[in-house]
């Protein structure tokens, strides 16, 4: 065993050192800091973050217990780092309306050799030229034009639903995860992905695979450094996953690069070609590096990794958690339909943009949904200045600071009886006192989500499609579900559900 011995001890020196530097800055802030209430420290090394160096699922369980336990805020411990962990919407005010805090945490250093310093993980000058040449290919006039992608994908996830009806169940979730991934590739990216089946298992799995290595670090926090990570028993299961990743997303590129390369080339109004009605994201990507505004290839990929991953994984997870709770209200299901039939007319017809936009149960339905179920349960901030939080504690400056979307969404304080699922807490009379920052599905500030018009409208076309076709019968249940800690909220099993064909 001499080579592990070796191994173990030049861990030992580099986390020791890491730690030694490190050390100046913390024992400044250290005692401010520990004047927050925190879970007992389970030992010098782990802090209380020990507790949760365990299975994903406990590791859930255990962050909702703590929330409720010390609310409204309390701090997470390991090794140097004290990190406060933000419950009350007073506080998510502070920190997300701020532009001096927009800069996101270390933590997201464990998406970068993933999404590298695209718009998710990026900060400063960079986040700030990405984000403008990426806005344009969320406008509505573009949008508009998208409607026709969702439901022709849409047409064809119902047909494979309508193939597997005679069973007990399906179990949805990776039905619906090729959707959104096909349908964020055509919208996004301009470009059909016709998938293998089994190059389609392995890019779900290494995304599912990337997303709770990413998770084992943030709890491992010395693996959030990079060259530390180098040591961590999941280091090369990660590189491994993220080959797959990025195999798929420069194939995009390549894909899409030589299809507009046949094109004529118009700067005059942005368009990398002449005739489209669709501007492909990409397209605004390689133009933009095309007139040489702030983006080169590494750049690209980088928005392309992060677009393919936050277009698809999150709104998979919504629909899928979507179809669980639609089936388990049949009150809530039939009222659905009965407003689609009165927008549309005939259940058979495809909606507009203007039709989805009219279903305003449906939305309710929706915001309800990821009230209980946030596709991100959590994010996090490095702070640009001190702040004193509502409750009085003072967070010096460049302090991390996580908040807890999930914990923030099931406050009683603000949903009462908050596991109950009610679509009308979303009626205008019920939303106009309620805090602001009570309910951020998609963040907030100047950092909130981009695409966050794109995921609504798709997964309005998603249930319009499937709910005209098939009426929803539950088989999993919100109490049957084991929910885990991740980047996007997953449960622990696939979420199963009944598709009775309606005629």
């Amino acid at each position: 065993m001499p080579g592990f011995t070796v191994t173990f001890c030049l861990f030992l020196f580099i986390t020791t050192l890491y730690f030694l530097v490190k050390i100046k800055s913390v024992l400044k802030n250290r005692s401010e800091l520990k004047r927050i209430p925190s879970p007992e420290e389970k030992n010098f090394i782990g802090g209380n973050c020990a507790h949760l160096q365990t299975s994903l699922d406990a590791t859930f369980k255990t962050l909702r217990e703590w929330a409720k336990q010390y609310y409204p805020i309390y701090i997470l411990t390991i090794l140097h780092l004290i990190v406060p962990s933000m419950l009350h919407p007073d506080d998510f005010e502070l920190v997300l309306s701020n532009p001096k805090h927009m800069e996101k945490s270390d933590v997201y250093n464990v998406l970068h050799g993933w999404l590298g310093n695209g718009l998710l993980t990026s900060n400063g000058q960079k986040w700030l030229t990405r984000r403008r040449i990426l806005t344009p290919a969320f406008h509505f006039s573009i949008l508009q034009q998208f409607v026709e992608i969702f439901n022709n994908q849409i047409d064809d996830l119902v047909k494979t639903f309508g193939q597997l009806c005679d069973q007990v169940y399906i179990s949805v979730d990776n039905y619906i995860a090729q959707f959104t991934l096909k349908t964020i590739a055509e919208t996004a990216m301009g470009t059909k992905m016709e998938f293998i089946h089994q190059k389609e298992k392995e890019y779900r799995q290494a995304n599912i695979d990337v997303a709770q290595i990413a998770a084992f670090r943030m709890f491992n926090s010395w693996f959030v450094n990079s060259f530390l990570n180098l040591f961590s028993p999941k280091y090369l299961e990660e590189k491994k996953a993220i080959k797959t990743l990025h195999n798929v997303t420069r194939n995009i590129i390549a894909k899409r690069t030589q299809a507009i390369e046949k094109l004529p080339y118009t700067p005059d109004n942005h368009e990398v070609y002449k005739g489209r009605k669709r501007l492909a994201m990409l397209d605004l990507l390689l133009a933009a590096k095309k007139e040489e505004k702030g983006i080169d290839d590494k750049g690209i990929c980088e928005e392309v990794d992060t677009f393919m991953f936050e277009g698809h994984d999150t709104t998979a997870s919504a629909l899928s958690f979507s179809l669980m709770l639609i089936a388990c209200h049949k009150n809530v299901q039939d009222l659905i339909v009965e407003e689609i039939e009165a927008v549309l007319g005939d259940l058979a017809k495809k909606p507009t943009l203007n039709d989805l936009q009219q279903m305003k149960y449906l939305e309710r339905v929706l915001k309800e949904v990821l009230r209980l179920y946030p596709s991100v349960s959590l994010i996090s901030r490095k702070l640009g200045e001190e702040l004193v939080t509502a409750s009085g504690y003072k967070l010096p400056k460049n302090t991390i600071v996580h908040l807890h979307i999930y914990d923030l969404h099931h406050n009683p304080e603000f949903f009462p009886d908050p596991e109950k699922f009610d679509p009308d807490r979303f009626l205008p009379e019920n939303t106009k006192n309620r805090h602001p920052f009570a309910y951020l599905p998609f963040s907030a500030g100047p950092r909130n989500c981009i695409g966050q018009k794109f995921a609504m409208l798709e997964l309005k076309a998603a249930l319009c499609g499937i709910l005209s076709k098939y009426v929803l019968e539950p088989v999993d249940t919100p109490d049957t579900i084991t929910l885990l800690v991740d980047i996007v909220i997953r449960t622990k099993d696939k979420i199963k559900v009944k598709f009775v064909p309606r005629f």
